[in-house]
């Protein structure tokens, strides 16, 4: 599943196309990419039509394009398209009148004023991704809604997705006192979106991996040092991805050119069963999460039983 350097790159590719553009037509070719507009595919074809994209914004793994009002009278709440890509959704950048995209699902035709007429084409494969449109809902800290964002709003959907270690408004006092209160495997707790968003299975080994800390460590456990350690190398980690384009394992995840990231060669643990850790030499290991895996060095890493 795109984790936040995937998204955010997905979401950079849009900004200079869709940042003022207006959206001329909608085409909803699969009413299952719609699982979260409960009113339809004629419902949201007429409310987006006509309508004025303000930006292009991200919080985690979340996307949303901020609407201008539909007519100037227009009192209701301010809405906004709101994105998930699920397991294998893209959002693509294609020239006007474009041939249909594989598992294409939905088109929106949008006129640019200085890139002229283009297509935001949502394709699927596996069908878990989605669009809607939702009303959007101040932020309870005031700041804005997420990367990208330019007002202090956020779609109701995504309103209990915690912020990201990117976001400038990413509280760390309390992210440490989260990890305080857990009574749970420190990585369980990286994958809480509601704790911290935008961290997946790759990036939550990585930096497991580079802080040498285990991942089945109970959360409660980590003293404040190692804390602000595996947070800074969570930070690393993502940087580091989003600079390489984000991680690519087949075909699937792709920005908006449709083109790959390529941070899958600069993977240290996830992926990497029975490899030399690149740290000290061990062969890595794989073991369950959930319905998951977790990959570390059982030498760096060591299970903590008590505070360090």
């Amino acid at each position: 599943m795109p984790e936040l350097p995937e998204v955010e790159v997905v979401r950079a590719g849009l900004e200079p196309a869709v940042r003022g553009a207006t959206v001329l037509g909608v085409e909803v070719l699969d009413e299952r990419a719609l699982t979260r507009h409960a009113l339809g595919a004629v419902d949201f074809e007429r409310r987006l039509t006509g309508r004025r994209i303000r930006a292009a914004a991200r919080r985690g793994k979340f996307l949303w394009l901020p609407l201008d009002p539909r007519d100037v009278t227009d009192a209701d709440a301010p809405e906004a398209v709101v994105g998930h890509l699920g397991m294998s959704g893209q959002l693509l950048l294609r020239d006007s009148g474009a041939p249909r995209e594989r598992h294409e699902r939905i088109r929106l035709s949008i006129a640019h004023p200085d890139h002229g007429d283009l297509a935001v084409v949502f394709a699927d494969q596996r069908t878990f991704g989605s669009l809607a449109l939702d009303v959007l809902e101040p932020t309870p800290d005031g700041r804005a809604g997420g990367r990208g964002a330019d007002e202090p709003l956020v779609p109701g959907q995504v309103a209990h997705i915690a912020r990201d270690p990117l976001d400038p408004a990413f509280d760390d006092r309390a992210f440490r006192a989260a990890l305080r209160r857990k009574r749970v495997d420190v990585k369980r707790v990286l994958l809480d979106q509601t704790v911290v968003s935008g961290v997946g299975n790759i990036y939550a080994d990585e930096a497991l991996w580079a802080a040498r800390i285990h991942p089945e460590t109970t959360a409660s456990l980590l003293a404040t040092r190692t804390v602000h350690r595996l947070l800074a190398e969570v930070r690393t980690v993502l940087t580091k991805a989003l600079a390489e384009g984000g991680t690519s394992f087949d075909a699937q995840y792709v920005n908006v050119n449709g083109q790959a990231g390529y941070f899958a060669h600069s993977l240290n643990a996830y992926g990497r069963t029975g490899a030399p850790c690149p740290r000290c030499g061990t062969p890595l290991v794989r073991v369950s999460f959930t319905n998951r895996s977790s990959h570390f060095c059982p030498r760096c890493q060591k299970q903590q039983r008590s505070l360090s």
